[in-house]
């Protein structure tokens, strides 16, 4: 494989530093690409000129923003686009993904799709979000609706920072939408996927976006701490740590841990083969390693049928060549946490009360060790009672914990929950459901908790987090002119 090198992008400008890290072949340790480390003194520099990322975007109109956008998902999907000194084709960058990140090539080929659809759909997804607000006011930051009210929008930032992962590309769908709705971008990649917000930045702007609006910055912890400080705004992902350390600031959006469910209702849960398939998927699409994976199942009997018909599901699933089709495991590129996860389970085991049901259908521990990369095999266990250690837990490969509940008792047991499948016909459980403020997203049927739509939110809504009503009043009443207040000018000289 060709050492490439994968430069920072100051605002639109590519930069080289002396400083880089070298990415590692995931599972040969063999070099892959030298990446650009910036200092967290650099970003604090560019950010002085985030109001002139904001600015730039406001000089073109919110419907040729998302024409662009659209054009973006095309060349991400197709093109051959820079990168660096030379260039990427589309199956450079899922074969390089793949090689830093664990990542079976289909599954990168399948988060290509994902990001793609995202780009082509923007104008349907903000009429959606925005529930039919015509763009032009948020743009403006005044105007009137369809029935002559005057409305105003301020926007909370000139540039949403995000300081992003490394275990699933799909998360990079998340902050594509700022850019149409006229905010910069500042982007901190995970240090084994740099990939996906290069060439998604690349994409945007051979597509017509104002390269000022876009920044991408390889680096370390002081760097993301910068982001999160510096931008009006910022996304941010990890664990519950990250959750607990930025709980109440409304100016960081955290992704972490979804502790997504299935619930099944007494009326329904005797028909449990009927829902295997639902079940399954919710566990194992995307290597388990999404927050909207179903990391446990909540049923009033019928536990361990289903926690052994799930685990006889899994039972050929191994790592597997990247590059083969069928590959479906994603390896964990980090020396140790796999077996430092299946340790955790072990010991939460031998409490007692639950049981490793898929330790039936294996020889040996479900951790895979190699000489430079490791893997888990799903597991899935059967909890006697929501009290166990398990009964409510997540980790990043397939794991799902089978729950003996009453389903009275359910909804209170149940904790956060980012999306739910209410399995029920009862009107009676499924107003709990649809009242329970412990559930963001709910799905009342038989729906894979995977299973997204792309015109609601995915957790919260970003045009309102990015954008705040506000009252406002113009001297002639609803008949003044928006016009009337001209566009803010761009500065578009660059950071030295």
């Amino acid at each position: 494989m060709a050492m490439i090198h994968l430069p920072a992008l100051r605002w639109g400008e590519p930069y080289a530093s002396l400083d880089f890290v070298e990415a590692v072949h995931f599972d040969t340790g063999e070099p892959v690409a030298h990446v650009s480390q910036v200092l967290s003194a650099m970003v604090r520099h560019d950010l002085k000129h985030a109001a002139r990322a904001r600015a730039m975007l406001r000089s073109e109109s919110p419907v040729r923003l998302v024409e662009h956008i659209r054009r973006a998902g095309d060349l991400f999907m197709d093109a051959e686009l820079p990168l660096g000194s030379g260039s990427q084709t589309p199956e450079e960058f899922v074969h390089q993904q793949s090689s830093t990140t664990g990542l079976p090539e289909a599954m990168c080929r399948a988060n290509m799709d994902k990001l793609a659809f995202v780009c082509r759909e923007m104008g349907n997804i903000l009429d959606s979000l925005t529930r039919g607000l015509d763009l032009e006011i948020l743009s403006t930051g005044f105007g009137l609706d369809e029935s002559g009210r005057m409305l105003s929008y301020q926007a909370q930032a000139d540039v949403v920072g995000a300081v992003l992962p490394s275990n699933s590309p799909g998360v990079h769908t998340l902050w594509i939408p700022a850019i149409p709705l006229q905010v910069g971008l500042c982007l901190k990649p995970g240090s084994q996927e740099p990939w996906t917000p290069y060439r998604m930045a690349v994409a945007m702007i051979e597509a017509g976006i104002p390269r000022e609006a876009v920044a991408v910055y390889h680096g370390g912890h002081d760097v993301g701490q910068t982001i999160t400080q510096r931008c009006g705004r910022a996304l941010v992902f990890g664990g519950q740590a990250t959750m607990d350390l930025y709980s109440g600031n409304p100016a960081i959006q955290v992704h972490g841990p979804g502790y997504s469910k299935i619930l099944i209702g007494d009326d329904a849960i005797d028909n449990w083969p009927d829902h295997l398939d639902t079940m399954a998927d919710s566990v194992f699409l995307n290597s388990g390693r999404s927050c909207i994976n179903t990391s446990s199942i909540w049923v009033p009997r019928h536990a361990r049928a289903i926690a052994e018909a799930l685990a006889n599901r899994f039972r050929e699933v191994g790592p597997k060549d990247p590059r083969d089709p069928e590959a479906s495991l994603a390896a964990f590129t980090v020396s140790g946490v796999a077996e430092a996860v299946s340790g955790l389970i072990d010991d939460a085991l031998a409490e007692g009360g639950a049981t490793d049901v898929t330790a039936e259908f294996r020889a040996g521990s479900r951790a895979i060790t190699r000489d430079h990369c490791s893997y888990l095999l799903p597991t899935v266990v059967h909890c006697e009672s929501p009290d166990h250690p398990l009964a409510n837990k997540e980790f990043m490969f397939p794991f799902v914990s089978v729950v003996e509940c009453p389903e009275s008792e359910m909804i209170s047991r149940i904790g956060p929950t980012l999306v739910c499948t209410g399995i029920t016909e009862s009107p009676v459980l499924q107003q709990r459901l649809v009242s329970s403020t412990s559930i963001d997203r709910l799905n009342l049927g038989s729906i894979p908790t995977t299973k997204l739509d792309w015109l609601q939110p995915h957790e919260g809504n970003i045009v309102e987090w990015l954008y705040q009503p506000r009252s406002f009043q113009m001297l002639g009443g609803p008949g003044g002119s928006p016009a009337a207040i001209g566009p803010v000018p761009a500065d578009t000289s660059m950071p030295a």
